[in-house]
C-alpha cells in the first residue's frame, strides 16, 4: 500500500538505510508502492523481503511468531514477535504451570515462540506462550482442551487467550453502586 511507503522510509530514509546495512540488499521503491529488491544472492533477497513484509502486513490472530524478549516486567514479558512490532505476554499466558515472577521463566534476548491472540479494547497486542509448543512450535490449544476435557475441567478458549470459557456471558451483576 502507498501509504506504508514512509514506514519503509523512516524518518530521513533511516528505516530502509538500516535495511540495506544488515541486509546488503539494494531496494527501489515506486510511486505505486512496488518495491523492487536486488542482491547477489537469494538469502539478502529473502531477509530484506521479510524485513519490509514485516513493516507494512499485520500479524494474523491465531497465527504462531517466533520472537525475542525485548523486556521482562512484573506483570509479564514483552516480545518482539513481528518485525517492529512488540507484544504482551502477560504473566498467565507464559506457561500452563502458575508463573509468579516472569524474570523466573523468561530473560531478555530469549527466543520465543508465541501465539498472536489479538488486539485487547485498547489497542494493545495480546500474545500467548502457553497454548505454543516452545519446542516445535506448534499449536497445543486442542491437546490442552482434550486432556482438561478427560479430567472433566472447562475447555480454554482461544479468544480470551487460553482462560477458560464462561458460561453464561461475561457481564456480572455487582450489585448497587456504592455513593
Amino acid at each position: 500500500p502507498t501509504d506504508k511507503i514512509r514506514d519503509i522510509i523512516g524518518t530521513g530514509g533511516k528505516i530502509i538505510r538500516e535495511i540495506v546495512e544488515k541486509t546488503g540488499a539494494k531496494i527501489n521503491i515506486e510511486d505505486d508502492g512496488t518495491v523492487k529488491i536486488a542482491a547477489s544472492d537469494q538469502e539478502k533477497i529473502d531477509a530484506a523481503k521479510n524485513w519490509i513484509s514485516s513493516i507494512v502486513s499485520e500479524p494474523e490472530p491465531g497465527m504462531i511468531y517466533t520472537g525475542k524478549v525485548v523486556k521482562v516486567v512484573d506483570f509479564g514479558a514483552f516480545v518482539n514477535f513481528f518485525g517492529a512490532k512488540d507484544g504482551l505476554v502477560h504473566v498467565s499466558q507464559i506457561s500452563l504451570e502458575r508463573v509468579a515472577n516472569p524474570a523466573d521463566v523468561l530473560t531478555e534476548g530469549q527466543e520465543v515462540k508465541v501465539k498472536f491472540l489479538g488486539m485487547d479494547d485498547r489497542g494493545k497486542t495480546k500474545l500467548s506462550m502457553k497454548v505454543v509448543d516452545q519446542t516445535t512450535g506448534e499449536d497445543i490449544t486442542d491437546k490442552i482442551n482434550a486432556e482438561r476435557a478427560e479430567r472433566g475441567e472447562p475447555a480454554l478458549s482461544d479468544d480470551t487467550g487460553g482462560r477458560p470459557k464462561r458460561e453464561g456471558g461475561g457481564d456480572r451483576d455487582r450489585g448497587r453502586s456504592r455513593r
